[in-house]
């Protein structure tokens, strides 16, 4: 027998949250998320409600926890796209095609009482939380910001009617056997040209200050027309910067500036801290810390987490290209996780061959009339 229960007590937010924990106990390359993070969800100030809506449902079978999902009715999203739509996300479940369906069906009966019209996902609240299925790669760590699954959720899902709205693809970079000379030749040049530098805060805390806010409108606007961006609000601004403070390191992030000190380019890397985070499913024990400040001052991997140019500065992209092969040589990093590409995102994609890489990673984000 199949029952799905809305979340409601405590109990079941902690059934919710630990389910995935158990489903993927000893799986090397799942990295969950932090757990305080994602009990936030059921907090009534959460960040995102100003903009959404979410309902989270329970699977049990024979009266045992078998799945879990959640809708999201993500307002912005729906009135920058003029989309009438229901984003499902944080789908875990055995494999076991009554369950999915139970789980899939109750989003989509949600979804039609809020007057929707398609469900789409795995997304988030934001193109910053983990979105896609993975597809590909599942002999692969999981970076800190993106979700592993199981190789039989694809089947669960494409088995319930959804189709492939768009992939993802993702990269492993090396510096070049050979480097090209051309590309710090050609960076020099670009910074001459256009009386650019890059920035020299020395610290977290000094790079914060002095440009937060500069930092967020330009990925507003560089984001503007990828799939699923939503604009920032203040309260997600704040708290995005809470929670990468701790492993922001100014070693791994690149700003370009115009001679008025105004943001022009970025790259945003991350020492990664997914190993470090694996043994204690994503809790914050006191052995967990120590392994996570020791993979922020030697990271073996290096994560990109956002890069971008303003339209007006396209051209001086090379000098992003030249400041992650710094990264990669001057550091402890073997190499750096793209994490996810639109796989049509030939302007990002072809940075790439720059690098030694491997493509070794695809996601999927499916949708469903309803």
């Amino acid at each position: 027998m199949i029952e799905i229960k809305e979340v409601v007590t405590r109990a079941q937010q902690k059934t919710f949250i630990e389910f995935p924990l158990k489903l993927y106990r000893n799986n090397p390359y799942f990295t969950p998320p932090l757990y305080a993070d994602e009990k936030k969800l059921f907090r009534k100030n959460y960040h995102y409600y100003d903009t959404c809506e979410a309902v989270y449902y329970l699977a049990y079978r024979d009266g045992k926890a078998a799945g879990r999902i959640s809708g999201i009715l993500q307002r912005a999203s729906n009135e920058k796209w003029n989309q009438k739509r229901v984003r499902f996300t944080r789908f875990d479940c055995i494999d076991d095609k009554e369950v999915a369906a139970a789980l899939f069906a109750a989003v989509e009966n949600w979804a039609r009482t809020k007057g929707m019209e398609e469900v789409v996902g795995p997304l988030g609240f934001s193109d910053l939380e983990r979105e896609g299925l993975l597809i590909e790669g599942f002999e692969e760590l999981a970076t800190f910001e993106e979700q592993y699954n199981y190789p039989y959720y694809q089947n669960l899902i494409e088995g319930l009617g959804y189709e492939k709205e768009v992939d993802w693809v993702e990269h492993k970079l090396y510096p070049p056997a050979v480097p090209d000379p051309r590309i710090r030749e050609m960076r020099e040049k670009l910074l001459t040209r256009y009386g650019l530098h890059l920035s020299t805060a020395k610290n977290a805390d000094v790079f914060i200050k002095l440009y937060k806010d500069a930092f967020f409108e330009m990925l507003d606007t560089t984001y503007a027309d990828i799939y699923g961006t939503v604009p920032f609000t203040e309260k997600m601004k704040n708290e995005l910067v809470k929670s990468f403070r701790q492993i922001i390191d100014t070693r791994y992030i690149a700003m370009v500036l115009d001679k008025d000190e105004k943001p022009v380019c970025f790259g945003l890397c991350f020492p990664s801290i997914a190993r470090a985070v694996q043994k204690s499913g994503g809790r914050m024990t006191i052995p967990t810390i120590f392994r996570i400040l020791k993979a922020v001052k030697k990271p073996e991997i290096i994560d990109l987490a956002l890069i971008g140019v303003l339209p007006s500065h396209r051209g001086v992209s090379l000098i992003m290209i030249d400041e992650i092969m710094r990264m990669l040589t001057e550091g402890t990093a073997k190499y750096c996780e793209t994490n996810l590409n639109l796989e049509d995102n030939y302007a990002i994609l072809n940075q790439w061959k720059n690098f030694d890489n491997v493509l070794h990673k695809r996601r999927r984000c499916y949708i469903k009339k309803i």
